[in-house]
C-alpha cells in the first residue's frame, strides 16, 4: 500500500475563525516533536511527502524548523499550507527549508475573518514571500489559493482587490470578467508561483443531507494524521469521526491492516460508501467518473 502524501497534522490550532471551516470539536493540540518523528518513521514506508496540515496551521509553531529537520532527516518532501497570517513568526531560513517543497497561502482566510489587519497589512508578507523566492531563485512552488468562484461570484469585490494587488506586483493582466468566463484552474504569476481556483465546499459532517455512494481519493492517494495521533482516511475527516486507530496505541501498519480500513478500500473501489461519514459527503462527487 502505498499513498502519494500522507497528512500530518502538526496543531489543530489555526488561530482563526474562518466562515468556511467547519466548527472544531476537539480540543486545541499539538504533536510533540518526539511523537512526530516516531510517526514519520512509519510513515515513510508508504509515502514520501508530508502535509503538515488537516485543519490546523503549521506556521502557528515557533518551533516548526524541528519538524522540518525531522522530515528532511526522513528525506520526506513536505507541504505547508497556511492563513497567511504567521509568515512573520518565520525566517525564510525555515520557510524555505530544503524539506519544503510547497506552501499554499489561503487567501480566503483575509475577508472571511473578522481582523484589526487592513487589506495591505495582510497581503505584505505574502508578497514580500514571493519577492524572496524569487531574488533567491529558489525552487519552491507558492501556491496562492483563492476557492471563492461560486456561480454568483459573491466574493467579487475582494477578487477584484486581490487580482488589482497582483497585477501591479506581478506586472500581469488580471481581469475578474475575464476569470469568470474562461474559468482557468490556475493562473501563472511568475516562476512556481501560481494563483489556484476553485470553489467553496461543504465539509462532510453526519447533519449534511444524504449524499450517496461514490469513489473516493481517501485511502487511495492519501490518508490523514490528526494532532491526537488518530488515524483518519481522508485530510477532511478533521474531527476524527472515522477514527482508523490511534498511533500511540497501534503502528500504522495494524492500522492500515484491520478489516475497517479494508473494507473502506474494497467499497470505494466498487464506488461504494462503506462508512456513514463518507454517505454524507459531497466532496466525493468531485472524483466520479
Amino acid at each position: 500500500m502505498k499513498f502519494y502524501r500522507i497528512y500530518i497534522e502538526l496543531t489543530n490550532i489555526c488561530g482563526l475563525s474562518c466562515s468556511f471551516c467547519p466548527t472544531k470539536r476537539l480540543p486545541a493540540q499539538t504533536m510533540s516533536v518526539e511523537f512526530f518523528d516516531s510517526i514519520v518513521r512509519q510513515a515513510k514506508a508508504y509515502t514520501t511527502e508530508v502535509a503538515c496540515h488537516v485543519v490546523g496551521d503549521p506556521l502557528t509553531l515557533s518551533n516548526l524548523h524541528e519538524y522540518l529537520d525531522i522530515l528532511e532527516q526522513h528525506k520526506m518532501k513536505t507541504v505547508l499550507t497556511s492563513s497567511g497570517y504567521y509568515l512573520k513568526k518565520h525566517t525564510y531560513q525555515t520557510l524555505f527549508h530544503p524539506t519544503v517543497k510547497q506552501i499554499n497561502i489561503s487567501l480566503n482566510s483575509y475577508n472571511k475573518n473578522d481582523t484589526s489587519l487592513t487589506f495591505e497589512q495582510y497581503l505584505e508578507p505574502i508578497l514580500r514571500l514571493c519577492d524572496e523566492k524569487i531574488r533567491q531563485e529558489n525552487e519552491i512552488f507558492i501556491n496562492l489559493r483563492l476557492w471563492n468562484l461560486n456561480e454568483q461570484m459573491s466574493e467579487e469585490a475582494y477578487n477584484e482587490k486581490l487580482f488589482a494587488a497582483f497585477s501591479i506586483h506581478f506586472g500581469i493582466l488580471l481581469e475578474s470578467d475575464t476569470i469568470m468566463r474562461e474559468k482557468p484552474k490556475t493562473i501563472r504569476l511568475d516562476r512556481k508561483i501560481l494563483l489556484h481556483f476553485d470553489h467553496y465546499f461543504t465539509w462532510p459532517s453526519l447533519d449534511n443531507p444524504y449524499c450517496g455512494d461514490g469513489r473516493c481519493q481517501g485511502l487511495d492517494s492519501h490518508i490523514a494524521i490528526l494532532a491526537s495521533g488518530k488515524v483518519v482516511p481522508c485530510c477532511l475527516d478533521s474531527d476524527g469521526v472515522i477514527a482508523l486507530g490511534d498511533l500511540r496505541l497501534h503502528s500504522l501498519q495494524e492500522i492500515l491492516s484491520t478489516d475497517r480500513t479494508l473494507e473502506m478500500i474494497k467499497g470505494f473501489r466498487e464506488k461504494r460508501a462503506v462508512e456513514k461519514l463518507c454517505q454524507h459527503c459531497s466532496y466525493k462527487s468531485r472524483f466520479s467518473d
